[in-house]
């Protein structure tokens, strides 16, 4: 009777597959900040590749791409949460603007501009913009973690660390509350929001549709995520 070498089926299936960490790690780089690394998701993919290897059971009826799809992309999410390479000072300037954001709306009962917001922390709108982008690059990835080639991965455990709202999509209550106040930002930041997530548009494409450059549609995104933020408090602990 012949009988397979669990070792070689392990090292053939990473083999054949390590192109597939490539793959998903620069489909997350697209999505995340500058400083973060691509050879440092790829290592920690590697490693969640390794892991899939060994433990896939082909009788659970998933193909082997799509269960080390998921340990690839976890085991990249686990790196990105453990080093954190947003700057503290981006944290810090979000949470700034999401105040100020908060206490201009509580104010005059509307949306907050960024005329408004800029001048209540003593910014020029280009320094204002720039803190909208920074906040960007350093919350896309908690919202935004779609599969390679469309595929809808289960997501992994959110890191109980962590209290952005954007984060807590594991909470039925959070989540009709989170649908809400997307459902009542300005026209242009949901218009956004739904072609970024919903429809996967990327950033450019998303400026070729509005009319704008890619740098805005950045700073309209940012824009959103921040007034999110300042609406749903009662959901964060900072």
């Amino acid at each position: 009777m012949y009988v397979t070498n669990p070792e070689l089926d392990s090292e053939d299936l990473v083999s054949k597959h390590a192109a597939l960490v490539k793959r998903i790690a620069y489909h997350l780089m697209s999505r995340l900040p500058p400083s973060v690394q691509a050879d440092d998701l790829i290592q920690a993919g590697m490693i969640g590749l390794l892991e899939a290897s060994r433990n896939y059971d082909a009788s659970q009826g998933a193909s082997f791409e799509t269960y080390a799809g998921i340990r690839i992309r976890g085991a990249m999410l686990d790196e990105i949460r453990r080093t954190d390479w947003t700057p503290r000072s981006v944290h810090r300037k979000a949470r700034q603007v999401a105040e100020a954001v908060r206490e201009i709306e509580n104010q005059e009962g509307r949306d907050a501009r960024d005329v408004e917001v800029a001048a209540k922390l003593g910014m020029d709108l280009n320094e204002y913009h720039r803190v909208l982008q920074d906040a960007t690059g350093c919350r896309v990835f908690s919202i935004d973690d779609g599969g390679v080639n469309g595929e809808d991965h289960p997501q992994p455990p959110a890191d109980p660390r962590r209290n952005e709202p954007l984060d807590s999509l594991h909470s039925d209550d959070f989540k009709a509350a989170l649908a809400l106040a997307i459902s009542n930002l300005p026209e242009r930041e949901r218009l956004v929001m739904a072609m970024y997530y919903d429809e996967e548009l990327n950033l450019r494409e998303i400026g070729e549709v509005l009319g704008v450059s890619e740098s805005r549609v950045c700073q309209i995104h940012g824009q959103a995520l921040i007034r999110l933020r300042a609406r749903m408090t009662e959901w964060t602990t900072d």
